[in-house]
């Protein structure tokens, strides 16, 4: 794969949940044009689908609901392609499927076409006004750093930004980096990101995703470039909203014991996706790969990331903080830093944050 359709690749993953910025004008459908549609998607699941008796199941399932009947009310491209998407994660079990509008998306030997010049200026854009999904940095009580992630974009565009996060987080004892809400990305920023945890020379093989289209096999190891590296403790928050590049790096930092990993057990979808026009201006999200991580041989798929301290979303913060600062406190020095510490771990146990004190102009 050229250089060029690597970026391509990482993009569209990357932009998975933010088709709708790029939906055209809605188009009546009639019965027609929805067989036509079933039939050529059946055929492009059963071509590239990385499980084929999957593919050939739901596809057999969905011409004959088509058949009889079962589409009529979706009049529409929008609603045709909702109605798709909806089956097709529910027959597959597969929540990497999906569907969307997308007006003049032509193919190119397969697989969706490389997107313009001025498409990947368009998403560059959008993923720097999205502050390259960088929801939130704040150094927490007790010098412990937070970073919320809310997506993995294509690391042409974040890579400077997430190590530019980290060189943030630098003096920090401990990190807690905030996956609840990822919905996931581009594998190569995923491995990105995790070279920051660990030392210079120490280049980690992470993953192996097997395309079946090409047949081939790419492998995804930590980037030696990597100039800020983080030593220090580090917690993974998860949810069962964490999902696809959320899990690979939930996932991968529990394997290669750097991390641990807080919440609830993540959504389960590790097959990545290739884009098909199946008609009518309809893209199709096929899963046509599959991740193996380089540790345990295996993935997250149906089964999510489990985490090593179960509890709710809504509860992961506070408690990976309270685990910080407890260790903190047993390993910090009698005196005044433990005290502190003890005052902050306390706060912490009980929900409590601290209040800001004003002082006039001129008070010392």
């Amino acid at each position: 794969m050229s250089g060029r359709k690597k970026l391509a690749a990482a993009i569209v993953l990357g932009t998975l949940l933010s088709l709708h910025a790029f939906a055209a004008e809605d188009t009546a459908l009639n019965a027609a044009d929805r067989t036509a549609i079933v039939q050529t998607l059946a055929v492009k699941m059963n071509a590239n689908y990385i499980e084929p008796a999957v593919a050939e199941r739901v596809g057999i399932a969905i011409t004959r609901k088509n058949a009889e009947g079962g589409y009529a009310t979706a009049a529409n491209v929008k609603a045709f392609s909702a109605a798709l998407a909806k089956d097709l994660r529910e027959l597959s079990g597969d929540l990497h499927f999906g569907a969307a509008f997308y007006e003049g998306l032509r193919e190119r030997s397969g697989a969706a076409e490389v997107p313009s010049r001025a498409k990947i200026d368009e998403w560059r854009d959008q993923t720097t006004r999205r502050g390259y999904d960088i929801e939130k940095i704040e150094r927490l009580p007790g010098n412990v750093g937070y970073i919320e992630l809310r997506g993995f974009g294509g690391p042409e565009f974040v890579a400077a930004a997430y190590t530019a996060a980290m060189s943030l987080m630098a003096g920090t004892d401990a990190l807690i980096l905030d996956l609840r809400r990822n919905g996931g990305g581009s594998p190569a920023s995923v491995a990105y990101l995790m070279s920051h945890f660990f030392p210079f020379g120490d280049e980690r093989h992470l993953i192996d995703m097997y395309d079946r289209p090409t047949g081939t096999t790419r492998q995804f190891w930590t980037v030696k470039t990597v100039a800020q590296r983080y030593d220090k403790p580090v917690y993974v928050l998860t949810s069962a909203r964490t999902f696809s590049g959320g899990e690979d790096f939930s996932y991968g930092i529990q394997a290669q014991k750097r991390g641990t990993v807080v919440g609830e057990t993540t959504g389960g979808g590790s097959n990545p996706v290739s884009w098909y026009n199946v008609g009518q201006d309809i893209i199709v999200a096929i899963p046509t790969a599959r991740t193996t991580n380089a540790v345990t041989k295996t993935n997250w798929e149906h089964v999510g990331v489990k985490p090593d301290i179960a509890v709710p979303a809504a509860q992961a913060l506070q408690t990976a903080h309270v685990a910080i600062l407890r260790n903190l406190v047993s390993s910090a020095k009698e005196g005044n830093e433990r005290k502190e510490l003890q005052r902050v771990l306390a706060m912490a146990e009980k929900g409590e944050s601290e209040k800001p004190v004003y002082t006039l102009r001129g008070e010392r």
